[in-house]
């Protein structure tokens, strides 16, 4: 391990539900789910004033629903967010060529390579500017965690949030770690915290206590060696530069063989879900879909299906991973299930909604066309207005969708540098509302835009 703080950890504070409190001033200070609304819609990010309430991401929403009833629910904006992400990143790189993103709103920086730092004060020096220029140019607010290795600048930047830096200078790293949930180490989810638990392990230094052969006893060689290593804080894992990914997979390993076929069903469902937030939050959709599933004598079968074009639709990856999950005898107990996406590309969902209209949504009007009555050719079919989601209105400028129904949609006009908006009720046909791009949160680059 090195002998100075040189490598950085940021993790953006709340990303999507700040995001969208710094674009939408009503909602400043007040509670924000952002997520699917619908009946399997699950919780992307909660602002810090409804995690108080209880909300936390991969909730369900519907849970969310009954803990936080007066939260503002929103749609995901992931153009918005990858728009934001692309500039919080470009400040990492310009600190060094070993920038590691993880997520939107997350990355590792190897300060000491670029030169940025080299010592504790440096590093400290780095973290403090990093965090005001990113509230400059974004608006938003970022945590920073600096340490000789990755596993403790992750430590670091979850031990700063909200907004703050924490620095864990070296020598001091075991006895930071010793009194720590096993939790706290990378690796170690619920399914092997359970496991440790049950073995009487509860904190870091009680790993440390139990020794190497031990964990691998509990765990296998290979999670064993690693985790033994993890608490005596030895971590050598360099910072690699962003690479092209082939493939975004999820999977989970229980404890106890799971024999009902609805549970197993359901368990895919969920890895679905999981593994489509961490394809969107790459900013990326896949055209083949991957079931894995481990049987009780540890028998692993893998199937794929290939689609006809790339998706990020978490409903068409549930749909593919059913359809192959029908093609597996779980007889006998599932131990392992996990589902995949590969033949990733480098655009989203938004992208491919483009794409399909131009492609096609002249003959399908056509068509339409032909199988409605003359007299009734002029009626419009009603637009679809998404909560959350940027409008613009011929008379009152730009705002947001607060929510639709009945044929009327309701509108909170509002900038992000502007008092909180009225809110108006028009109907979904109107034409003088369309939808509209989101508008930059900082207003040196709204007016860039406007000049370039």
């Amino acid at each position: 391990m090195r002998k100075a703080p040189t490598i950085l950890h940021l993790d953006m504070d709340a990303f999507y539900a700040s995001a969208e409190q710094a674009s939408k001033p009503s909602l400043r200070g007040k509670a924000v789910v952002v997520g699917g609304l619908g009946p399997r819609g699950v919780v992307a990010t909660a602002s810090y004033e409804a995690r108080v309430f209880g909300v936390h991401s991969a909730m369900p929403m519907a849970q969310a629903r009954r803990l936080a009833p007066n939260a503002a629910y929103l749609v995901p904006r992931f153009g918005f967010y990858k728009a934001i992400s692309e500039q919080v990143m470009g400040l990492l790189r310009e600190l060094s060529p070993l920038v590691e993103p993880l997520s939107l709103d997350e990355a590792f920086v190897d300060l000491e390579a670029g030169g940025a730092a080299w010592d504790e004060a440096s590093a400290r020096l780095v973290g403090a500017k990093l965090r005001a220029d990113i509230r400059a140019v974004t608006g938003l607010t970022g945590s920073v965690g600096l340490a000789a290795s990755k596993m403790l600048a992750k430590i670091a930047s979850e031990q700063a949030k909200p907004d703050g830096l924490v620095v864990i200078e070296p020598g001091t790293e075991r006895a930071m770690l010793g009194p720590m949930s096993v939790r706290t180490l990378p690796g170690v989810g619920p399914a092997t915290g359970d496991h440790l638990r049950r073995a009487g392990i509860h904190t870091v230094d009680e790993i440390v206590e139990a020794g190497e052969d031990e964990l691998v006893r509990l765990l296998g060689k290979a999670h064993g060696h690693g985790l033994y290593a993890m608490a005596l804080a030895r971590d050598e894992r360099a910072v690699v530069a962003e690479r092209e990914a082939k493939s975004v997979s999820v999977e989970d390993t229980y404890d106890v063989d799971i024999h009902d076929r609805v549970r197993v069903g359901l368990e895919v469902q969920r890895l679905a879900d999981r593994c489509v937030r961490r394809l969107r939050e790459a900013g990326l959709s896949g055209r083949t879909i991957v079931l894995k599933v481990r049987r009780y004598d540890f028998s692993t079968l893998t199937r794929s299906e290939t689609l006809r074009g790339p998706t990020d639709d978490p409903a068409v990856v549930r749909e593919a991973a059913l359809r192959l999950l029908e093609g597996v005898d779980s007889t006998g107990g599932v131990r392992l299930l996990g589902v995949g996406v590969s033949g990733l590309a480098d655009f989203t969902q938004e992208d491919l909604f483009a794409q399909a209209a131009g492609e096609g949504a002249d003959q399908a009007v056509e068509e339409a066309a032909d199988d409605v009555p003359a007299e009734e050719r002029d009626v419009v079919v009603e637009r679809r207005w998404v909560a959350g989601h940027d409008v613009r209105h011929a008379e009152f400028g730009h705002g947001w969708v607060q929510g639709s129904g009945l044929g009327r949609v309701t509108v909170r006009f509002e900038t992000p540098d502007s008092q909180p908006g009225r809110v108006r009720t028009f109907l979904v046909d109107d034409p003088a509302l369309e939808a509209a791009e989101p508008l930059p949160l900082v207003e040196g680059v709204r007016v860039r835009q406007r000049q370039s």
